[in-house]
C-alpha cells in the first residue's frame, strides 16, 4: 500500500526566478527504505520540507501531497510524519536532554504514565542513559542529532523523514545511526524517506533509490542499477562519484561482473579478481624542520571551573603550508580544539602559538589578513538578508571600494559555484549552498591559516572534489588549512597530515596513506577492501590504479 504520493509537485520560493522543484512526482510503498540523493541545491531538502506541513517552506507551489491517500493539506496527527532535520540544532527546543524526549509527547496530551515509559524505551534503545539529564546545550552536535531521532520515535510515527541526518556524525556514530535506522525499517516495518550525500552505508540497505536533479527526479531504481544507469546518462555524470567505494572501483576497472555494493562484496571482488598480495604504495615523511603556522604545547581547557576537562594537555604542530585534518569521535573535542586556536576560547594552562607568537601578544592582529575559522553551522556567519549583502559587509570592514569588492565577490562567487546564490536569503538555500556562501565570505577576508569546522557537512560529492580543487590552490597560495571533520575520505584524499584525537588529547599525527591504513574504524571504505592486497591504498583513486597495473601485467 502506498503511503505517501507526489503527483507533479512544483515549488519556487518567493523572489526566485526559477522552481526549486519542477514536476516531480513518486510513490512510496508503506515499509519501505527509500533513499533520496542528488547534488547541493538540486531541491532535496525543500522536497521533504513540503513533506510535512508544519515545516514546509513559504512560496508558490502546485501539485499535490497525498498520505494514505489523503490530501496532505488535510489535518491529521502531525505526530504521523516525523521529520529529523539535517542542522540538529534547529529542532532541539528545550534545556534537557530528557525533557526534549517528552516534549512531542507533551504536547501531544499524553497521560504521564505513557510519557514516561516511551521516554524509558527510547532512551534505552539509542544509548541515552548516559547522558538522560544533560542540559542540551552541552551536547554535541552528533548527540544532539541522537537525540532528535529518539524524541521524534518516541511520537511513534508512521513515516519517517530525515534529511542529512549523519552530516555531524563521526564513521562510528554514522554507522550506529544507519544501523538503527535499519533495524527500525525491518523490525518496525516503519516507512523511511531518507535524503543523504553519505551513501557507503545507506546505499546497500535502501530498497530504492530516487536521483533528483534540478529540482526534476532524474531516476528512480534498485541501489545495484543506479550506477549503471548514471552512466549511460553521461560517463561523467557528478553523480558517479557520490556513490560507494565498491561502486566507483567496479565502475573505475571496467569490469563485466555484478556490481558489489558493500565493503565486503567489494572485497570478494577484488580478492577474485586481483592475485597481487602485500604491495606498498609509498609514504611520504612528515616534514620535521617545517615552520609552524600553529603550536599548542601542553594545552588545558574546560567550559567552566567545576566542569571536566575537554582538552587535556593537548601537544600539536601544524607546519606551515599543509592541509591539516582532525579527526575523532562526537565530543572528542575537535570542535573545541579549534575554538582554542582562533582565540575564541581561553586555555587556563599551556601555549597557543600563532605564527611563532604567543596568541595573547596578537590581540588585534590574530584576525585580520592573519586567521579565520568557518564555524560547523554556517548559519552563524550571516547576518543580512541576501548573500551578496553579507559578502560585501565583511569587504566593508576591510575598507575595501564598492568596485573593487564587487570584483572579488563576482570571482569567489564563480570559483565556488555560488553566482546565482547571491540574490538569496542565506536561510533561503540548501545546507550545502549556506556552507559553501559561509567559505566564500571567510575566504574574502584572505587569511593565511584558515580553520575549517566540518568543511564538507551537507555538500554533494560533486562539490567536494571543487573544494579540494579549491584547498589545493590555497596551500599552492602559501596558506595553511586545519579542517576537522568527520569525513574519513575527503580528509584522505585532500589532507596532507590527519592526527586523531579522542578524550581531549591527540593521539597521534601522521601522513594519510599510514594513519587511515592502520586505523580499522576510522578509515575508508577502499583501505577496507584493499588490505593485504596493496598496503597504503586507502582512496579509491590509488584502488583502481594499483587494479589497472596488475590487469596491464597479466
Amino acid at each position: 500500500m502506498e503511503i505517501l504520493q507526489v503527483e507533479n509537485l512544483s515549488f519556487r520560493y518567493p523572489k526566485a526566478d526559477q522552481n526549486a522543484l519542477e514536476k516531480v512526482s513518486f510513490s512510496v510503498q508503506s515499509g519501505e527504505f527509500v533513499v533520496l540523493c542528488g547534488h547541493s541545491g538540486c531541491g532535496k531538502t525543500t522536497l521533504l520540507r513540503l513533506l510535512k506541513k508544519e515545516i514546509a517552506p513559504v512560496g508558490e507551489k502546485s501539485g499535490q501531497i497525498l498520505y494514505r491517500g489523503n490530501l496532505r493539506d488535510v489535518q491529521f496527527d502531525a505526530g504521523k510524519v516525523g521529520f529529523v532535520q539535517q542542522n540538529p540544532e534547529s529542532q532541539v527546543v528545550t534545556d534537557k536532554v530528557w525533557h526534549e524526549l517528552a516534549f512531542g509527547l507533551e504536547n501531544m496530551g499524553l497521560p504521564s504514565e505513557v510519557i514516561r515509559r516511551r521516554v524509558g524505551e527510547m532512551a534505552s534503545f539509542f544509548g541515552i542513559e548516559g547522558w538522560f539529564r544533560q542540559r542540551t546545550e552541552q551536547l554535541s552536535g552528533g548527540q544532539k542529532q541522537i537525540l532528535n531521532l529518539a524524541s521524534v520515535m518516541a511520537m511513534q510515527p508512521s513515516l519517517l523523514i530525515l534529511d542529512e541526518p549523519t552530516g555531524q556524525l563521526d564513521p562510528i556514530a554514522a554507522a550506529d545511526f544507519i544501523a538503527a535506522l535499519q533495524k527500525i525499517n525491518r523490525e518496525l516495518g516503519l516507512t523511511v524517506l531518507l535524503s543523504e550525500h553519505r551513501l557507503e552505508e545507506v546505499f546497500p540497505i535502501a530498497d530504492r533509490v530516487i536521483v533528483l536533479e534540478n529540482g526534476q527526479v532524474l531516476l528512480s531504481d534498485s541501489p545495484k542499477n543506479i550506477g549503471a544507469r548514471l552512466s549511460e546518462i553521461s560517463k561523467n555524470h557528478p553523480m558517479l562519484c557520490a556513490l560507494p567505494a565498491a561502486v566507483r572501483i567496479w565502475q573505475g576497472v571496467g569490469a563485466d561482473l555484478p556490481c558489489p555494493l558493500t565493503v565486503r562484496e567489494g572485497r570478494d571482488f577484488l580478492e577474485r579478481n586481483y592475485t597481487c598480495r602485500g604491495k606498498a604504495l609509498p609514504v611520504p615523511e612528515i616534514p620535521n624542520e617545517a615552520e609552524c603556522a600553529i603550536e599548542l604545547k601542553n594545552v588545558w581547557f574546560r567550559y567552566e571551573k567545576d566542569l571536566p576537562d575537554v582538552l587535556r594537555g593537548v601537544a600539536l604542530k601544524v607546519p606551515r603550508g599543509k592541509i591539516f585534518s582532525v579527526l575523532g569521535g562526537n565530543g572528542a573535542g575537535k570542535t573545541t580544539l579549534l575554538n582554542v586556536m582562533a582565540g575564541l576560547e581561553k586555555a587556563y594552562r599551556g601555549r597557543v602559538s600563532v605564527g611563532g607568537k604567543s596568541i595573547k601578544d596578537c590581540k588585534g592582529s590574530l584576525y585580520r589578513n592573519n586567521l579565520a575559522l568557518l564555524p560547523q553551522n554556517p548559519q552563524t556567519v550571516f547576518v543580512k538578508d541576501s548573500v551578496r549583502a553579507d559578502l560585501m559587509e565583511i569587504l566593508k570592514t576591510m575598507e575595501i571600494s564598492e568596485n573593487e569588492a564587487k570584483k572579488r565577490i563576482n570571482a569567489i562567487a564563480d570559483k565556488l559555484g555560488i553566482s546565482d546564490l547571491l540574490c538569496r536569503h542565506p536561510y533561503d538555500i540548501s545546507g550545502g549552498e549556506q556552507q559553501k556562501c559561509a567559505l566564500a565570505k571567510v575566504l574574502l577576508s584572505e587569511p593565511k591559516i584558515l580553520l575549517l569546522d566540518e568543511p564538507t557537512k551537507g555538500i554533494d560529492a560533486f562539490a567536494k572534489k571543487n573544494l579540494k580543487k579549491i584547498l589545493f590552490e590555497l596551500k599552492r597560495e602559501g596558506m595553511t588549512v586545519i579542517m576537522v571533520t568527520h569525513d574519513v575520505e575527503f580528509a584522505a584524499e585532500c589532507a596532507d597530515i590527519c592526527a586523531f584525537i579522542f578524550d581531549g588529547e591527540v593521539l597521534c599525527a601522521d601522513m594519510p596513506q599510514k594513519f587511515f591504513a592502520e586505523n580499522s574504524f576510522y578509515t575508508t571504505a577502499a583501505n577496507r577492501m584493499a588490505r593485504g592486497l596493496w598496503k597504503n591504498a586507502v582512496t579509491c583513486e590509488q584502488v583502481i590504479e594499483c587494479c589497472l597495473e596488475e590487469g596491464e601485467k597479466q
